[in-house]
């Protein structure tokens, strides 16, 4: 099979795409024709997921497959079991099983996958058994109690059935619960798995990759935060993309910017007790530092300016805390970033460095109000005129990962066919892909599901352009068509949603971090997965046919 990727791009970001156009990346690999159109959201319709021509996916985990392990409530992939089967305690009830009363179990929705290989395997539960060398590791972002249930699942991919995900940890090595996980990646230098928690007051985790895995509360040196996205950089450094909602502005569904990117500059790579975390700031065309209180004016000219193609922001860092002054006791980032005048932005949730560029421009996405009603989306087929309702994509570029200052653009703005971006991921040197979580609501305001974009960011920017070409219109599985109809029977998300997208080689060293290799299809070693969270819960991978 064929490995190389090549996408429509180029014309075929253009309204009208003619299928079989391509502006190929350099490979030899299949051409993707784009899919038109997303799929309608329709009360009781439960519409398969389309993929672009050329591609196709597999599942390699399912939210029902029995974890080989199970602890507790934890018995499932994506399901935990506060909610048993009436007619089997020992099993969740995972769809409900009288309509006169209806309940369901906690879907758990694993979040951001991260795929590694070893060369000489890693233990699992079964000391008899090989669990082969290729791992994908995912947080679990919901659970069920007070406080709710998180825990840390591996997807052992050469492995049977019986032994296809492997609990890896409920607790931490403080015998703590773990918070629901949303965020995760590898940091080589470290040899742990970091995961964030996307919760203010929730803790940061390294975890050891191994069965059992050892899980250590890193805080004291993180901070701790609505943290979603995090990636190492080539130094060692850790850049964090925070998410968290703000209040809603006077008269108004438009959300006060409220969340941070922030870069944790470590005393040594792999030192996760003891550095400095620092929060991006952003500087106006006079200079001034753009800060919450500027950004709280409802289509503020400062958020105007930020959202508007062709500009062109000076940016710094600025030091929140440092251990050797501040000491080692968990603290929570988001208000030193506000009180040092950081800049912050509506919901960014994801980052990722553009591979072969030394780790010099740092793209990520800002999800926006995801609402149709928002006073600050701009025209709704292109945002122009808006200030970040309709979220968008910015690209930061540094002379290298460590530099204390930057420039910041905004590489494409969203509008109302094309919001609510989160996961980002190279698949490319040039192209990468953005995936939608715009919601319920949205979902139900413009009539379409979620979908997953292609972009091209060899291009300066989106200005006077259409919608870029759409590899994957998400569908909807019946779980999640009943959960939409019925508020998830007060515990539950409705409508699927397209998350942990990410395109690896599994390398585990130094030279395997993200952004530091080109991703190359032609070799067989890379390999691309998604989650359609929510629902079923089903992890994808996708392949070229």
């Amino acid at each position: 099979m064929r490995r190389d990727l090549r996408v429509l791009a180029g014309a075929a970001i253009a309204a009208g795409v003619v299928a079989g156009t391509v502006l190929a990346d350099p490979g030899d690999g299949p051409a993707i024709t784009p899919v038109p159109s997303a799929n309608t959201k329709a009360a009781g319709y439960a519409p398969s997921s389309v993929l672009a021509g050329g591609l196709t996916q597999r599942i390699v985990a399912a939210g029902a497959n029995a974890v080989e392990n199970p602890s507790g409530i934890v018995t499932n992939y994506g399901y935990e079991n506060d909610t048993p089967s009436p007619d089997n305690p020992a099993v969740p009830q995972m769809v409900p099983a009288n309509l006169s009363s209806p309940a369901e179990a906690q879907k758990t929705e694993p979040d951001k996958n991260t795929y590694l290989v070893f060369k000489n395997g890693l233990p699992g539960a079964s000391s008899t058994y090989d669990y082969g060398t290729q791992f994908l590791f995912q947080g679990h972002e919901n659970g069920a109690g007070s406080p709710k249930q998180g825990y840390l699942t591996r997807i052992n991919l050469q492995a049977d059935t019986a032994h296809r995900v492997t609990l890896m940890a409920t607790q931490d090595d403080q015998g703590h619960p773990l918070a629901p996980i949303d965020g995760s990646t590898w940091d080589p230098w470290a040899q742990r798995i970091l995961l964030t928690t996307e919760n203010t007051g929730a803790p940061t985790y390294a975890a050891t990759p191994g069965y059992p895995s050892v899980v250590h509360d890193v805080s004291g040196a993180l901070g701790r935060g609505g943290y979603e996205g995090i990636q190492d950089d080539g130094d060692g450094n850790l850049w964090i993309v925070e998410d968290i909602g703000g209040s809603n502005k006077p008269n108004t569904v438009a959300k006060a910017p409220n969340s941070y990117i922030y870069r944790y500059v470590p005393a040594t790579p792999g030192d996760l007790a003891d550095g400095k975390l620092q929060a991006l700031q952003v500087l106006d065309a006079q200079g001034q530092p753009i800060t919450f209180a500027s950004q709280n004016a409802l289509n503020g000219a400062e958020q105007l300016a930020l959202h508007a193609y062709g500009n062109s922001f000076d940016t710094r860092w600025v030091t929140i805390h440092d251990t050797a002054v501040d000491g080692t006791a968990p603290y929570v980032a988001n208000p030193l970033a506000r009180a040092a005048g950081a800049t912050p932005f509506k919901r960014p949730e994801n980052g990722v460095f553009r591979p072969g560029t030394k780790f010099q421009q740092f793209f990520f996405t800002e999800t926006g109000d995801t609402d149709a009603r928002s006073a600050e989306n701009g025209d709704p087929s292109t945002g122009a005129g808006g200030s970040g309702g309709w979220g968008g994509v910015f690209r930061l570029v540094q002379s290298g990962p460590s530099a204390d200052s930057g420039r910041l653009s905004l590489f494409f703005r969203g509008n109302r066919t094309v919001t609510g971006l989160d996961n980002i991921t190279f698949l490319t040197a040039n192209l990468l892909t953005a995936v939608e979580d715009a919601g319920d609501t949205l979902h139900s305001q413009r009539n379409a599901l979620d979908s997953g974009y292609v972009f091209d960011a060899s291009r300066a920017d989106y200005a006077g352009t259409a919608n870029p070409p759409r590899w994957l219109a998400e569908g909807r599985d019946p779980s999640a068509t009943l959960d939409s109809a019925n508020g998830g029977f007060g515990k539950n998300d409705g409508d699927n949603e397209i998350t942990g997208a990410h395109v690896s080689d599994g390398d585990p060293g130094t030279g395997g971090v993200l952004g530091a290799k080109k991703p190359n299809w032609s070799d067989g070693h890379w390999r691309w997965f998604y989650t359609q969270q929510h629902g079923d819960n089903l992890t994808f991978e996708v392949v070229p046919q």
